[in-house]
């Protein structure tokens, strides 16, 4: 219980220090026009109130992630307590803090445009189709998904569930944001948040035992370099609980909403501290509940390493008829609510790259119809295998954003150093797990880290030549 608690506070402390120095950093001011007043076209560019637009953030960029990532990063052990505190606060918050300001400060550009601004049109063209595709097969995902569980609890035909959530995402998507997405999320962020808190009321009042970090936590068998390495498998599996590049995605939605500047470190930052508050305590009770990190592994074994199982069995045991209420909205609607923005955001980027105003429904048809039905396509083939590549595909999206904020620093001649070392670190652990990763190259452990470092010290070397030039910059240009 020490280390869980050292941790949460340290995750609450976190959004009045650090944050207020991001803050501060970033030169948030409270007077300055945002893009909701400037652009406000009554579709995406809408003001909206502050707990609005954290709620709805708040469930964009959660969804299962602080749940399901953080339970199965729990079979690594204790460790995953730090990978989530230190992570969220030192880049997931950071990175969703900017992307967001970032956003405001670009008069509501969706992500690959402001990457293209501070990394090149080169890579702008090449994001562009990488975050599009990203975001489309983050929808059709989240179609299947939800379904299948649906099915299951209903007993009626999978695919008429898809073609439900089909129409939900189609109307969510072509209308206001304000008339679905303004009042539905903010219920289901609730849920989600009472859900968690619920949980911690159950670890903190029963008698389960949440295990400490010691040198012992170490000598599980998923550490182990020719099973599971910590070092990259862990930080590629617990993504939206500490970093995440979706969330870089999602945050331009509500840079468009809020009212103020100054409600970017609740909206941005603060989100995803709670985000990752949310996941410690899923870690916790994953570990507690199931006796330890050995029968939380062979307990997921059993049921073939399916979380949607643990977090029913944990919530229907803790919290009775109304876990099992909660539970079914988390499992259920919290991807669905994902996927709907993920389809949006893969709107308004391809609005962007056209430059196609978007307050003619007509010309939002233009653009969702092949969308939707290339999302349609993905879910009837057997996509498992692919699946498995977009959480290394995530992680890699979260080290371009971290580069492209540096730089943006750099061009403000800001302390750019708080993002650069996550930037670094983020890079090698996504160039790790390409050489090593079982569904990726899968070669010898001790090889792949040392192509993962080459690889790393080759961007950095790239990204150093090109902090040297933003340094000559005058700010007021950029």
């Amino acid at each position: 219980m020490i280390t869980f608690l050292i941790c949460l506070t340290l995750l609450v402390a976190s959004y009045f220090t650090y944050g207020k120095y991001v803050e501060r950093l970033f030169g948030a001011k409270k007077n300055r026009e945002v893009p909701s007043k400037t652009h406000f076209d009554g579709v995406d560019y809408i003001p909206m109130p502050m707990w609005k637009t954290f709620l709805i953030q708040f469930l964009n960029i959660a969804g299962l992630g602080p749940i399901f990532g953080a339970m199965l990063g729990a079979t690594f052990g204790p460790i995953v307590f730090l990978w989530i505190t230190l992570g969220g606060i030192f880049i997931g918050a950071v990175q969703d803090y900017a992307s967001g300001m970032m956003s405001i400060a670009h008069k509501g550009l969706s992500f690959p445009e402001i990457v293209g601004i501070y990394l090149g049109r080169n890579f702008k063209q090449f994001i562009r189709i990488f975050t599009v595709f990203l975001m489309v097969l983050v929808g059709a995902v989240f179609m299947v998904g939800p379904a299948g569980l649906i099915s299951g609890f209903t007993d009626t035909d999978v695919s008429l569930w898809i073609g439900i959530i089909l129409c939900y995402y189609v109307i969510a998507t072509l209308l206001p944001i304000d008339k679905v997405i303004g009042r539905v999320y903010p219920l289901f962020g609730f849920a989600l948040l009472f859900m968690a808190v619920a949980i911690l009321g159950v670890l903190f009042f029963s008698s389960y035992t949440i295990p400490e970090l010691t040198s012992e936590t170490f000598r599980n068998k998923k550490t182990d370099a020719t099973d599971f390495p910590v070092f990259p498998v862990l930080f590629i599996t617990v993504a939206c609980g500490a970093v995440s590049g979706f969330h870089a995605t999602q945050s331009p939605l509500m840079a468009r909403c809020v009212t103020s500047e100054m409600q970017g470190r609740p909206v941005f930052f603060g989100a995803m501290v709670v985000e990752s508050i949310v996941a410690l305590i899923w870690a916790a009770i994953a570990m507690a509940f199931f006796n330890g990190v050995e029968g939380l592994n062979l307990s997921l074994a059993e049921h073939g390493n399916n979380a949607a199982w643990g977090v029913s069995e944990i919530a229907n045991t803790t919290l009775g008829k109304l876990g099992a209420v909660l539970a079914l909205m988390g499992v259920v609607f919290a991807p669905i609510t994902s996927g709907d923005t993920a389809f949006r955001s893969a709107r308004l980027i391809v609005a962007d790259f056209l430059n196609m105003e978007q307050k003619s429904i007509r010309k939002r048809l233009y653009i969702c119809i092949p969308l939707f039905v290339i999302g349609f396509s993905i879910t009837l083939v057997d996509f498992d295998v692919v699946w498995r590549y977009f959480a290394w595909a995530n992680q890699t999206l979260a080290a371009i954003s971290l580069w492209a904020v540096t730089i943006y620093l750099v061009s403000l001649k800001k302390n750019f150093y708080i993002t650069f070392f996550p930037a670094v670190l983020m890079t090698i652990i996504v160039s790790t797990y390409l050489f090593t990763g079982k569904e990726m190259l899968s070669i010898h452990y001790s090889t792949g880290l040392i192509f993962g470092v080459l690889i790393t010290l080759l961007i950095t070397v790239v990204m150093i030549l090109m902090i040297k030039k933003y340094r000559k910059y005058d700010p007021s240009a950029i």
